[in-house]
């Protein structure tokens, strides 16, 4: 009889002690994370969740049409770091550029940072095919908003803003494209902002 009563005993503070703690732990939580609004004298918990994008499975035509969409998801994860890096870099210049009082010194600074980028990043930008090329003119239209041949022409002046022009249209490209994700890149511009929330 004894025995029975200290299991029941046991048993009883064993679930009322789990029961306690995980209550104490569930109010240290919503205390420490959760922000609350009052509402009429009570205390109501919310959590701000992240924007979840639904969309239908997408459906390829045929082969072909699943391995342009791939490439082109591919050619984006590689381009698009070093999209962001050139709209930080000319974030960095715009924001020196008036410490300088002569366009000597200007132009040194400009090709001084030009360099570093180059010795940095020459392989990644070697290893680009024409379409990642053309597609880094984009995004540096969509990170800057402003072409690539704008950037040159601003910092290089127009006869290397022309020459560089010259050299893109032998590879059948263009320092003027510009980012349009109303029409011509919509696609683009959805798997951009998936790719960014790691959904692909």
């Amino acid at each position: 009889m004894i025995k029975t009563l200290v299991t029941i005993i046991i048993t009883t503070w064993f679930f009322l002690g789990q029961e306690m703690s995980a209550q104490v732990v569930t109010k240290a939580r919503v205390d420490s994370v959760m922000n609350a609004h009052v509402l009429g004298g009570d205390s109501i918990p919310h959590i701000d969740l992240n924007e979840v994008t639904v969309r239908p499975e997408r459906v390829f035509k045929n082969r072909r049409d699943a391995r342009r969409y791939w490439r082109l998801v591919y050619n984006l994860k590689k381009v698009m770091p070093l999209s962001k890096i050139v709209a930080a870099m000319v974030i960095q210049v715009d924001e020196h550029l008036d410490d300088f009082e002569t366009d000597r010194e200007k132009r040194k600074y400009v090709k001084s940072v030009e360099d570093s980028l180059w010795k940095e990043y020459e392989q990644d930008m070697r290893k680009l095919t024409i379409s990642q090329g053309k597609l880094l003119f984009k995004l540096i239209d969509r990170e800057t908003s402003a072409t690539t041949y704008f950037w040159i022409q601003e910092y290089r002046g127009k006869v290397s803003a022309f020459f560089w022009q010259g050299i893109a249209r032998l590879f059948s490209s263009n320092l003027k494209l510009e980012y349009n994700p109303d029409s011509a890149d919509k696609l683009i511009d959805e798997l951009i902002r998936d790719i960014e929330k790691g959904y692909i």
